[in-house]
């Protein structure tokens, strides 16, 4: 009978010794997985880091470019404010260099049958000046061409104060001439580069009005749009200037007001 005890001792060894390394391995096994989880979530960790860094490096790479895109943007703006500015600089000095090479250029007219004499000339203060409203000073002493040749003489000169008072004078005197129309449009000229606008625009308006097949009526007309725009009436100004360009297709007057609603448009941002 004592070999049963012997053997029920021994398996019960045997399943403690067992047990003991089940017991083990599950340790074991369960430190391996802490032990990966504790790797994981530091690479983990690191991954985060790793993000985190390259969002604030790209956080501030966002913000330099937006610094430099608004730093061309200025840059663009004011370039474009200078463009703006020297375009219409320049549109205007060559208007004025037109003009004084037109009237270079043009002969001199013969002697209207219908010019009166110097001796029929009327006192400076006789009447006002229908452009100024003020009495006009006594045209240069001959006949009408001599007078108009030493009106466009000054403003060649460009005493444009002295020969707006001449040309007033010329039309004064010599109101029905062939020349009037040219007179008023070179009073108009000597108004407007002295920016005086309001009277430029009468003299303009007087060729375009009474003058409408005078070879100076295009550019007359022309200039009265510059004058609606230098007294800041944009809406009549560019209403002219498209009327100019319908007018008178194919002319350089025509282009030179496309020109300024262009320089226009640009100004206003369009």
């Amino acid at each position: 009978m004592r070999p049963q005890p012997l053997a029920l001792a021994l398996t019960c060894a045997l399943a403690v010794m067992t047990a003991s390394g089940a017991q083990a391995q599950s340790r074991a096994s369960l430190a391996d997985r802490v032990a990966a989880l504790e790797a994981r979530d530091q690479a983990q960790g690191q991954q985060n880091v790793d993000l985190l860094n390259r969002i604030a490096q790209l956080e501030s790479d966002v913000k330099d470019l937006r610094s430099q895109v608004e730093q061309m943007r200025n840059d663009a703006q004011q370039a474009g404010e200078r463009a703006k500015a020297q375009y219409i600089d320049l549109d205007s000095r060559l208007g004025r260099l037109e003009g004084a090479a037109q009237g270079n250029a043009a002969p001199a007219p013969a002697r209207s049958a219908a010019a009166p004499s110097a001796s029929s000339s009327a006192p400076a203060d006789a009447s006002a000046n229908p452009v100024s409203g003020q009495a006009a000073p006594a045209a240069a002493a001959g006949n009408a061409d001599e007078a108009y040749r030493a009106a466009l003489d000054t403003f060649r000169a460009e005493r444009y104060a002295d020969s707006a008072r001449q040309f007033e004078a010329f039309v004064q005197q010599y109101p029905d001439n062939d020349l009037t129309p040219n007179a008023y449009y070179w009073m108009g000229e000597s108004y407007y580069v002295t920016q005086n606008y309001q009277y430029a625009l009468k003299a303009f308006r007087a060729v375009v009005e009474r003058f409408p097949s005078s070879n100076k009526a295009a550019g007359a007309l022309l200039k009265v749009g510059y004058c609606q725009y230098g007294l800041r009436q944009r809406g009549q100004a560019e209403a002219t200037l498209r009327q100019v360009m319908d007018k008178y297709p194919n002319t350089d007057e025509a282009a030179r007001a496309q020109n300024r609603l262009r320089a226009m448009s640009m100004e206003a941002g369009g």
